[in-house]
């Protein structure tokens, strides 16, 4: 075998093993890329992608609205670096000229202000939330064309097994509770919540670690439903987890209501609270999401 055969092979099972203990803890560091290697500057208007480029080892020059990230997204932590170009719809296209950026990424959700950014670069869009409602395979697909618009093949696809790795864990490890059927909703405000279905990224994770999704009604094109709280009443031995971030006073508003207090699950103590997931993220949130979703049934019991 050729040396430099030997330093590929190398590479890709350190590459490998690093990926994989990714999901063991939360988010290692970004791992620097070399000069060698340097990517191109990438403006991201996508949080689920940023996330992806970032555990890919790439750095983008900027993200829309750094506030939704340390929000939602929380981990892997977003760079100081990182510039925020404004709002998702309106970004700051002066300063995204500013920062001369080599590619944007986008969605087709914001094809509508295509023509705009196309003035100040090239733009590749990339879609997860699409009509064919897989947002798991969408993301694994998203991530072959990232690391192969960046180079980083071989992180690539050591991204995708660890993150295939992480939900069989995690799967064995929610055995015991794979009879009772979940709930996984964010609350509007103290009457409304979004409740998370079919084409979601929780149902698509939900089917690889063996739990059964109590809301079983339609749901939109990003895979959610907006109801009142009494339309939570579907099944009777159901669980409920809510993501955190709270609308502000919800929570007190909620231990005051009849309805709230009529639901199975309360009067089960059956409710869980989960730490903010990116709901219309990437491989990185769907490994987040069956991570924290795992310590706190386990805590739960």
């Amino acid at each position: 075998m050729t040396e430099v055969g030997t330093g590929v092979r190398q590479r890709c099972r350190m590459t490998r093993r690093a990926a994989l203990g990714l999901f063991a803890l939360p988010f290692a560091s970004v791992r620097p890329v070399s000069a060698a290697t340097k990517p191109p500057r990438i403006a991201c208007l996508d949080d689920g992608l940023a996330e992806t480029l970032l555990l890919l080892g790439v750095k983008p020059v900027a993200i829309a609205d750094r506030k939704v990230w340390e929000d939602w997204v929380v981990e892997p932590a977003l760079p100081p670096e990182v510039a925020d170009i404004g709002t998702l719809l309106e970004p700051n296209l002066e300063f995204l000229e500013q920062l001369k950026p080599d590619l944007i990424l986008s969605i087709p959700y914001l094809d509508g202000i295509k023509p705009l950014l196309e003035r100040v670069a090239p733009v590749t869009t990339i879609g997860i939330y699409i009509e064919n409602g897989q947002p798991y395979r969408n993301a694994v697909e998203a991530t072959r064309k990232l690391a192969g618009l960046v180079g980083r093949e071989a992180e690539g696809e050591a991204l995708i097994e660890a993150t295939e790795t992480s939900l069989a864990k995690v799967r064995r490890e929610l055995a015991p509770f794979a009879a009772r059927p979940l709930y996984v909703v964010s609350f509007m405000d103290p009457r409304n919540v979004r409740v998370y279905g079919r084409m979601s990224m929780f149902q698509d994770v939900f089917d690889r670690i063996g739990i059964r999704n109590a809301w079983t009604a339609a749901t939109n094109y990003w895979g959610f439903s907006t109801v009142g709280i009494d339309s939570l009443a579907t099944a009777d031995d159901a669980r409920l987890a809510y993501l955190e971030p709270l609308p502000a006073g919800a929570g007190g508003t909620l231990t005051e209501s009849p309805v709230w207090s009529a639901m199975p699950f309360v009067r089960d103590r059956s409710i869980m609270r989960l730490p903010p997931v990116l709901m219309f993220g990437a491989l990185p949130s769907a490994a987040r999401f069956a991570r924290v979703l795992a310590e706190t049934m386990t805590a739960h019991g």
